[in-house]
């Protein structure tokens, strides 16, 4: 039998997925239709900083706690540090009917490193 690696497995996952560049959200932040941001690390690193208004949703509670927060319609760019667990957790909302998600490829290290606004 064959395995996939860590690696193979990011890979497939951002294969699946619609992927937005840091350079991207920074210019559509504060325009009309901008998305949401959701924010899936964990709380020590959203205590650390977050984009401004970001839903911050650990990927690990994900699941069970997103349709009380955010509409199968909304339009929502997923991030977390560098845009693995990003691009799992733009697969698994697809897959629960979620109509426009995208992953930030960068992540929020890559937010942070362009000069994007942080908050917290």
């Amino acid at each position: 039998m064959s395995y996939k690696t860590g690696a193979d497995m990011v890979a497939q996952a951002r294969a699946k997925v619609r992927e937005v560049t840091v350079a991207e959200m920074i210019e559509a932040i504060d325009k009309p239709g901008a998305p949401t941001f959701l924010d899936v690390r964990e709380r020590a690193e959203t205590n650390l900083g977050r984009i401004p208004g970001a839903i911050v949703l650990a990927r690990g509670s994900m699941e069970t706690k997103i349709e009380a927060l955010v509409p199968r319609d909304a339009k929502l760019v997923i991030y977390c540090a560098s845009g693995n667990r990003s691009a799992f957790a733009a697969v698994t909302l697809a897959e629960m009917g979620y109509t426009d998600v995208a992953s930030l490829k960068e992540g929020f290290n890559g937010w942070a490193a362009s000069g994007g606004e942080v908050e917290g």
